[in-house]
C-alpha cells in the first residue's frame, strides 16, 4: 500500500438536536428514549469494557444539552489552529461529555474545555453567531446518511458508520488507492 496523506476533520452531528440549551436532558434516559431500554442496557457494559482497554472511563451519569455550541467550538478550532488544535479540543469535549458527566449545553463548559484545549472558547459563548452558518451547513452536508457515529467519510467517496475494526478501515484505505 502507498504512503497516505491523512487530513483529518471533525464534522458535526447532533444525536438530540432538539436538545434544550443549558445543562438539557439526562443522558441515560435521553439514549433509552433513543435506541431503547434494552439495546442501552447492552451497549453500556460493551463501552464500558471498550473504554477501559484505552483508558477511557466511560460514565453515563449527567445531562446532555444542545450541542451546537461545542460543534462551532471545534469549527473554531480548526479554523485557528488547524487539525492539531481541533484534535485537542474534541478530546476535551469527549472528556467532559464521556467521563466527567458534565453537559456540552453549558457555556461554563465550554469555556473549561477549551481552556483545557488551548483555545479562547469566550467568543462562542459571547457571539452566538460566530460560525454558526458554517456549523449549520457542515450538518446539512454531513449529517445525511449517517446512522451512526463515528463516520468516517474517506475520500469524498466512502463512508462508514459505526465504530469499525482496523481491517475495514485498511480495506477502505487500499480501495481508494487503487481506484
Amino acid at each position: 500500500m502507498p504512503t497516505l496523506d491523512f487530513d483529518i476533520r471533525w464534522r458535526p452531528f447532533q444525536l438530540n438536536a432538539q436538545a434544550p440549551e443549558g445543562k438539557g436532558v439526562n443522558k441515560l434516559d435521553m439514549y433509552k428514549k433513543k435506541f431503547g431500554a434494552d439495546r442501552v442496557a447492552a451497549m453500556v457494559p460493551r463501552m464500558e469494557s471498550v473504554g477501559k482497554k484505552h483508558n477511557i472511563n466511560f460514565s453515563y451519569g449527567g445531562y446532555v444539552g444542545n450541542t451546537l455550541d461545542s460543534h462551532r467550538l471545534i469549527y473554531q478550532a480548526r479554523e485557528e489552529g488547524g487539525s492539531e488544535l481541533q484534535d485537542k479540543v474534541v478530546e476535551s469535549l469527549f472528556k467532559a461529555y464521556f467521563e466527567e458527566e458534565k453537559s456540552l449545553g453549558e457555556a461554563e463548559v465550554l469555556l473549561e474545555c477549551g481552556k483545557r484545549a488551548g483555545i479562547d472558547a469566550s467568543k462562542i459563548v459571547q457571539d452566538k453567531h460566530l460560525y454558526r452558518q458554517e456549523t449549520i451547513n457542515e450538518l446539512q452536508m454531513y449529517g445525511r446518511g449517517c446512522r451512526g457515529v463515528p463516520m468516517f467519510i474517506i475520500d469524498e467517496k466512502f463512508s462508514l458508520s459505526g465504530a469499525q475494526d482496523a481491517e475495514t478501515l485498511l480495506e477502505v484505505f487500499d480501495e481508494v488507492t487503487s481506484s
